[in-house]
Protein backbone atom coordinates (compact mmCIF):
# COMPACT_ATOMS: atom_id res chain seq x y z
CA UNK A 1 0.00 0.00 0.00
CA UNK A 2 1.29 3.42 -0.97
CA UNK A 3 4.39 1.66 -2.37
CA UNK A 4 5.19 -0.23 0.81
CA UNK A 5 4.96 -3.98 1.50
CA UNK A 6 3.12 -3.76 4.81
CA UNK A 7 2.98 -7.56 5.26
CA UNK A 8 6.66 -7.44 6.29
CA UNK A 9 6.18 -4.72 8.91
CA UNK A 10 6.53 -5.50 12.63
CA UNK A 11 3.29 -4.89 14.62
CA UNK A 12 4.36 -1.47 15.90
CA UNK A 13 5.11 -0.28 12.35
CA UNK A 14 1.78 -1.64 11.09
CA UNK A 15 -0.06 0.36 13.76
CA UNK A 16 1.86 3.51 12.81
CA UNK A 17 1.22 2.93 9.10
CA UNK A 18 -2.49 2.29 9.69
CA UNK A 19 -2.82 5.44 11.79
CA UNK A 20 -1.15 7.51 9.11
CA UNK A 21 -2.68 6.05 5.92
CA UNK A 22 -6.08 4.54 6.78
CA UNK A 23 -9.26 6.30 7.85
CA UNK A 24 -12.17 4.31 9.27
CA UNK A 25 -15.82 5.30 9.50
CA UNK A 26 -17.65 2.86 11.74
CA UNK A 27 -21.32 1.93 11.52
CA UNK A 28 -21.80 3.19 15.03
CA UNK A 29 -19.87 6.31 15.91
CA UNK A 30 -17.32 6.03 18.67
CA UNK A 31 -16.41 9.22 20.46
CA UNK A 32 -14.98 9.99 23.85
CA UNK A 33 -18.17 11.37 25.36
CA UNK A 34 -16.43 13.71 27.82
CA UNK A 35 -14.65 15.51 24.96
CA UNK A 36 -16.12 18.04 22.56
CA UNK A 37 -16.35 17.31 18.85
CA UNK A 38 -13.25 19.45 18.29
CA UNK A 39 -11.30 17.57 20.96
CA UNK A 40 -12.37 14.26 19.43
CA UNK A 41 -11.11 15.46 16.02
CA UNK A 42 -7.79 16.49 17.53
CA UNK A 43 -7.17 13.03 19.01
CA UNK A 44 -5.59 11.91 15.75
CA UNK A 45 -1.83 11.81 16.27
CA UNK A 46 -1.47 13.10 12.72
CA UNK A 47 -3.85 16.02 13.08
CA UNK A 48 -2.16 19.28 12.25
CA UNK A 49 -3.99 21.21 14.92
CA UNK A 50 -7.07 23.31 15.30
CA UNK A 51 -6.82 25.07 11.95
CA UNK A 52 -7.04 21.77 10.07
CA UNK A 53 -9.88 20.55 12.28
CA UNK A 54 -11.78 23.77 11.67
CA UNK A 55 -11.19 23.54 7.90
CA UNK A 56 -12.51 19.99 7.81
CA UNK A 57 -15.45 20.94 10.05
CA UNK A 58 -16.24 23.77 7.65
CA UNK A 59 -16.25 21.39 4.65
CA UNK A 60 -18.55 19.02 6.53
CA UNK A 61 -20.83 21.79 7.78
CA UNK A 62 -20.22 20.98 11.44
CA UNK A 63 -18.36 24.16 12.46
CA UNK A 64 -21.21 25.15 14.72
CA UNK A 65 -20.96 21.80 16.50
CA UNK A 66 -17.27 21.82 17.44
CA UNK A 67 -17.86 22.76 21.07
CA UNK A 68 -20.79 20.41 21.60
CA UNK A 69 -20.46 16.96 23.07
CA UNK A 70 -21.29 13.83 21.06
CA UNK A 71 -24.51 13.16 22.99
CA UNK A 72 -25.76 16.62 21.94
CA UNK A 73 -25.60 15.75 18.22
CA UNK A 74 -28.17 14.12 15.95
CA UNK A 75 -27.24 10.81 14.32
CA UNK A 76 -26.51 12.59 11.04
CA UNK A 77 -24.29 15.15 12.76
CA UNK A 78 -22.46 12.38 14.59
CA UNK A 79 -21.83 10.56 11.32
CA UNK A 80 -20.46 13.71 9.65
CA UNK A 81 -18.19 14.27 12.66
CA UNK A 82 -17.09 10.65 12.44
CA UNK A 83 -16.15 11.08 8.78
CA UNK A 84 -14.32 14.30 9.62
CA UNK A 85 -12.31 12.41 12.22
CA UNK A 86 -11.53 9.64 9.72
CA UNK A 87 -10.05 12.09 7.20
CA UNK A 88 -7.96 14.16 9.64
CA UNK A 89 -4.88 12.14 8.68
CA UNK A 90 -5.47 12.50 4.90
CA UNK A 91 -5.70 8.73 4.43
CA UNK A 92 -4.83 6.83 1.27
CA UNK A 93 -7.49 4.24 2.16
CA UNK A 94 -10.89 5.19 3.57
CA UNK A 95 -12.99 2.32 4.95
CA UNK A 96 -16.67 2.83 5.76
CA UNK A 97 -18.77 0.19 7.51
CA UNK A 98 -22.51 0.80 6.99
CA UNK A 99 -22.03 4.59 7.11
CA UNK A 100 -25.65 5.37 6.18
CA UNK A 101 -27.65 2.60 7.84
CA UNK A 102 -29.09 4.76 10.64
CA UNK A 103 -29.69 7.86 8.51
CA UNK A 104 -32.78 9.27 6.84
CA UNK A 105 -32.70 9.82 3.07
CA UNK A 106 -31.47 13.44 3.28
CA UNK A 107 -28.58 12.61 5.59
CA UNK A 108 -27.81 9.43 3.65
CA UNK A 109 -27.24 11.50 0.53
CA UNK A 110 -25.18 14.05 2.44
CA UNK A 111 -22.94 11.41 4.02
CA UNK A 112 -22.30 9.49 0.80
CA UNK A 113 -21.51 12.76 -0.99
CA UNK A 114 -19.02 13.65 1.76
CA UNK A 115 -17.34 10.25 1.54
CA UNK A 116 -17.05 10.41 -2.25
CA UNK A 117 -15.81 14.02 -2.20
CA UNK A 118 -13.21 13.30 0.49
CA UNK A 119 -11.94 10.18 -1.28
CA UNK A 120 -11.54 12.20 -4.46
CA UNK A 121 -9.91 15.17 -2.69
CA UNK A 122 -7.45 12.88 -0.87
CA UNK A 123 -6.90 10.70 -3.96
CA UNK A 124 -7.83 7.82 -1.66
CA UNK A 125 -9.40 4.45 -2.26
CA UNK A 126 -12.88 4.32 -0.71
CA UNK A 127 -14.30 0.97 0.33
CA UNK A 128 -17.86 0.91 1.64
CA UNK A 129 -19.49 -2.17 3.10
CA UNK A 130 -23.25 -1.78 3.20
CA UNK A 131 -26.67 -3.35 2.89
CA UNK A 132 -28.14 0.08 2.10
CA UNK A 133 -29.74 -0.11 -1.35
CA UNK A 134 -29.93 3.70 -1.47
CA UNK A 135 -26.22 3.74 -2.28
CA UNK A 136 -26.42 1.51 -5.35
CA UNK A 137 -26.88 4.48 -7.69
CA UNK A 138 -24.13 6.50 -6.03
CA UNK A 139 -21.28 4.02 -6.29
CA UNK A 140 -19.75 3.34 -9.70
CA UNK A 141 -17.86 0.15 -8.85
CA UNK A 142 -19.52 -2.41 -6.63
CA UNK A 143 -19.42 -6.06 -5.73
CA UNK A 144 -22.62 -7.75 -4.62
CA UNK A 145 -22.37 -10.78 -2.42
CA UNK A 146 -25.41 -13.02 -2.43
CA UNK A 147 -26.51 -14.89 0.65
CA UNK A 148 -24.96 -18.32 0.82
CA UNK A 149 -27.46 -21.03 1.66
CA UNK A 150 -26.38 -24.60 2.37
Amino acid sequence: MDGEAISAFPPSRIDQFRGRHIGIVYQQTYFIESLSVLENLLLSPYAEGRSKARAIADRFNINGLLFRYPHQLSVGQQQRASIARAVMNEPKLLLADEPTSALDNKNCGLVIDLLLEEAKAQNAVLIIVTHDDRLSHEISNSVTLNDLVN
